[in-house]
């Protein structure tokens, strides 16, 4: 499995990168806080969501401390997509929140 550090995306964010972030925690986790930008499909629905992903995207999956994205980075690797899970997640994110 690929992973990404928060300060390697938190530093590709400021530098004006176009990241394809995608959060999988619950509805009342990403009301508390959230990255600008992210797509919110949770874990448990992500493979009734898989459709509107575009397979010749890189994706960067999100959670609280990196366990669920990395399961839902399992998932889609073996669906053919190139995503990385961001370690650490939200416990360790420094960079700006909605």
């Amino acid at each position: 499995m690929k992973e990404i550090s928060t300060i390697e995306v938190q530093q590709r964010l400021e530098n004006g990168e176009k990241l394809n972030l995608i959060d999988v925690r619950e509805v009342a986790e990403i009301q508390e806080a959230h990255i600008p930008g992210i797509i919110h499909i949770p874990l448990g629905l992500l493979e009734f969501r898989i459709q509107e992903l575009e397979i010749s995207k890189p994706y960067i999956m999100v959670c609280r401390s990196g366990g669920r994205s990395g399961q839902a980075t399992q998932y889609l690797e073996a669906q053919g997509f190139d995503v990385k899970n961001m370690t650490g997640g939200m416990l360790s994110w420094e960079g700006k929140v909605e």
